[in-house]
């Protein structure tokens, strides 16, 4: 298992009994003493971006609707994009990789030039110090590597079952488990 930082993913497992995690797959943007924030990247809602923020749309990744990021001030906007922009290109904060956390207020024209595509999330997920941890202490969540296709990339159960089954040996077959436990 990884440890928890900015850039792994969260993948709830069959002990995690919060219907606000069912099946999601979470990217953590910071991890530290003061806690951990994320958002989930599985939980598309039926809110057009087009409605609420045209001038990011035609980046976004489909489906171009806000994902439900978590429980957590469902009324904030996180936007996470991947690309490979220039280091001083205003509005973009470097997670991991080529994961960037945008800044919406910043011109689109100007930051969006840098990325290939981004997905907006309404709300996030947060935990307080230490919580995190003992959550993955309980099975509830692993960590595993995560790939920057991962936040524009498929969304719904197919991620979860996605990311389950490229970590192979009980993980992936983890990624078949259904809710009626007499089908599993």
């Amino acid at each position: 298992m990884l440890p928890v930082r900015g850039g792994v993913l969260l993948v709830a497992l069959p002990a995690l009994t919060d219907p606000n995690f069912d099946r999601t797959v979470v990217y953590v943007v910071d991890h530290g003493t003061h806690g951990t924030l994320g958002v989930v990247l599985n939980r598309p809602s039926q809110t057009d971006l087009l409605e609420v923020l045209p001038g990011w749309w035609s980046l976004a990744a489909a489906p171009r609707t806000f994902h439900v990021g978590g429980p957590c001030e469902r009324d904030t906007a996180l936007c996470l994009g991947v690309g490979h922009p220039p280091a001083d290109l205003p509005g973009l904060r470097p997670v991991a990789a080529a994961v960037h956390l945008v800044d919406l207020e910043a011109d689109p024209a100007i930051t969006g030039a840098g990325l290939e595509q981004l997905r907006v999330f309404a709300g996030y997920a947060g935990w307080g110090p230490g919580q995190l941890d003992a959550e993955i202490a309980a099975q509830a969540w692993a960590v595993v590597a995560s790939d920057p296709a991962d936040v524009v990339g498929e969304s719904g159960v197919p991620l979860w079952r996605a990311v389950l089954r490229r970590q192979g040996g009980t993980l992936a077959l983890l990624s078949a488990w259904t809710e009626d436990p007499s089908l599993n």
